[in-house]
């Protein structure tokens, strides 16, 4: 049984191993957690007492196998949380991280095997992001981001990477939303902003709006 904080520190050490090869650096961990690098460092050492974690001094840290167990189960149980209140409760995409926080840390098991048979097994979350299954599997689909896309060529929305409510309260003042198609017009060599076509109509966006939309190649 992990402590809460626990499994944040957990938790977002798996989502920074994607940008760290030889270890996540205090540091690092330190400014996605919002707190000072020596508190980093005492959970970390605490995390390496239990066995959650791989960590050397100056090499960075990396989850064990049951510290990745551990992230994935909490991670799993944040974004079938995600789901249940939009589907569910007709929350907004932009209002479910902050309560899924707190619930992902629920401990029953059975709730969350109950939860996931009752939203009939769903396999990404309100954002687009692949829902792990029982067994901690992800099922990951090739996607790119939108800045990627040449001119000309077309893409389905299928996820965001920022998932701030402000950045989710753009796309739908937007209209911009997942599943839709969107066509590369034109793109601007002088800030890389784009105009595309989605919904019919055509619309500018800047380039840190494309940096943070994932889309499905066509």
């Amino acid at each position: 049984m992990f402590s809460l904080s626990e499994e944040n520190y957990l938790k977002a050490i798996f989502h920074l191993e994607h940008n760290y090869q030889g270890g996540v650096s205090t540091n690092a961990l330190a400014e996605e957690m919002e707190t000072k690098a020596s508190s980093v460092t005492d959970m970390v050492k605490k995390l390496s007492e239990k066995n959650l974690v791989n960590y050397k001094k100056y090499q960075g840290v990396k989850l064990s196998a049951t510290g990745k167990r551990t992230a994935v189960e909490v991670i799993r149980k944040h974004r079938l949380w995600e789901y249940f209140l939009v589907e569910k409760l007709n929350f907004n995409w932009d209002e479910v991280h902050e309560v899924a926080e707190e619930l992902e840390h629920i401990k029953s098991e059975k709730l969350i095997t109950e939860l996931d048979r009752f939203l009939e097994y769903p396999r990404r979350d309100p954002h687009g992001d692949p829902i792990p299954d029982a067994q901690g599997n992800f099922n990951v689909s090739n996607r790119m981001l939108l800045a990627e896309l040449e001119k000309g060529k077309s893409g389905i929305c299928i996820g965001v990477k920022d998932s701030s409510p402000d950045f989710l309260r753009y796309l739908d003042k937007n209209k911009i939303v997942l599943g839709k198609e969107m066509q590369v017009i034109e793109k601007e060599s002088f800030d890389n902003s784009m105009l595309i076509n989605i919904n019919e109509q055509q619309l500018r966006i800047s380039q840190a709006v494309a940096m943070n939309l994932y889309i499905k190649t066509l």
